[in-house]
Order: C-alpha cells, then sequence, then structure tokens
C-alpha cells in the first residue's frame, strides 16, 4: 500500500510515489489518475485510461481544468463535489476515502459510461494541506445484472435532477392533481375529489403536462412516481 507522504520542495516525494504507483499500475484491474489539486490538472494517469480517451497524458495536462468539462458528465458533479471538498478540508489523520458514480465520455463511445470511481488524498505539503488526489476508475459492466439495477438507479437519479426544477414549479394544487392524474382518474372524478369544476381538472390536466412535457398517461405516471407522488 502507498502511504500518505509530505511534497518535498524538490518535488522528490512526488516523484517517488509515482514512480511506485507506475511500477505496479499495470498489475491493477482498475485505471489510476492522480490530480494536482492545487493547479488543477492531471498529474498522472494509466496509459490504460489514456488509451481509453485517445489522448496523451502532456495532452491531459495542457488541459488543466477542461479536463473535467470535456470528459465528465457536469451533471454528476452535485452529488460527489461536496465530498470531495469535505475529504480535502478533513485532518490528514482521517484518511478520508470518497466513493462516487460518475459518467465518462470515452474515445471508443461517445455516450456516456457509468464509471466507479474512490478518492483519496495522494500528497499533502509541509503544512498538510493536499496538493494531490489519487482516483481509482473502474468501468461498470453493463452485461452484469447488478450493473443493469445500478444503471437503472443512476438513470433515475440523472431524471430527478433533469426534471427537480420543473417538479419546483408546480403548485401544491398542480402536484396534488397530478397525483391523482397518474392513479388514472378522470377530469370528473378529479373535480368531485378535489372540490373543483371539471372545466378547472381538465385545465390544470392541460398545464401540467405542458409544465413537465408529458404526452401521454404514462409519461404523467412516471414523472409522479420518480417524485415519490405515488
Amino acid at each position: 500500500m502507498i502511504e500518505h507522504a509530505a511534497f518535498n520542495n524538490d518535488g522528490s516525494g512526488l516523484e517517488e510515489k509515482l514512480n511506485a504507483l507506475k511500477a505496479m499500475d499495470q498489475d491493477l484491474p482498475v485505471v489510476v489518475i492522480v490530480m494536482n489539486v492545487v493547479k488543477s490538472y492531471v498529474e498522472y494517469m494509466s496509459p490504460r485510461g489514456c488509451q481509453e480517451l485517445d489522448i496523451t497524458l502532456e495532452a491531459l495536462r495542457e488541459m488543466g481544468a477542461g479536463y473535467y468539462d470535456t470528459f465528465f458528465n457536469p451533471h454528476d458533479v452535485a452529488d460527489y463535489l461536496p465530498k470531495l471538498i469535505k475529504m480535502l478540508d478533513a485532518p490528514a489523520a482521517e484518511n478520508m476515502t470518497v466513493t462516487f458514480f460518475q459518467q465518462v465520455r470515452t474515445a471508443a463511445s461517445r455516450d456516456w459510461v457509468w464509471h466507479l470511481g474512490s478518492t483519496r488524498v495522494f500528497m499533502r505539503d509541509a503544512n498538510g494541506m493536499p496538493t494531490h488526489v489519487v482516483t481509482c476508475v473502474i468501468p461498470i459492466d453493463p452485461l452484469h445484472h447488478v450493473t443493469r439495477k445500478v444503471n437503472r438507479l443512476l438513470d433515475e437519479n440523472n431524471f430527478l435532477r433533469r426534471n427537480q426544477h420543473i417538479f419546483a414549479s408546480l403548485t401544491k394544487r398542480e402536484k396534488e392533481i397530478l397525483r391523482l392524474l397518474a392513479l388514472g382518474l378522470s377530469a370528473v372524478e378529479i373535480a368531485e375529489k378535489s372540490g373543483i369544476s371539471e372545466k378547472t381538472a381538465v385545465t390544470h390536466r392541460r398545464n401540467i403536462k405542458a409544465k413537465i412535457g408529458a404526452q401521454s398517461s404514462y409519461d404523467l405516471t412516471s414523472f409522479a412516481q420518480a417524485f415519490d407522488l405515488i
């Protein structure tokens, strides 16, 4: 196991750790990434990772922070960024590790591919402040039955993130009407249950469908289920 080390002024501490990492990298079933968190650039990436991204390590370094925008889905950041910040702020003695799901766009496939990553501090300066973090990344096998379940959960999470602002825009009355629509009630039944006119119930239904972009009753039900209305 490679322990944490202090960053020497001449950079030898980092070089020694990177050399030790490179020596075992090819035997690891993961892609290893070492990020310089002070200057926001990739210090090291496994050759296999560079090959999958179809880019050289030198080009990755030149990208700086643009590396994130190029290869990772920004919608995932809200889930794991607070955890990473907490890890970086934690005392060295805690040795925190943050594990998260992340969508990556590789060179082989321009679709997003889910990966599982695990990150911890790799190097600290003389004052104990993190200078580098190391992340081990592995793609989620799309053929595994557990993976299909995980992908479904992650897709649902993506749906919630994409539509949270739409759900928040619905009034309390509209959310209640949406719940009743998702349960299969007609405009007449909704009017009776809610104490409104049938015309008002129809108007609510039309407005709700427009707001959430629903084309069918299935869309209404799916949206209501996603936000635990039914």
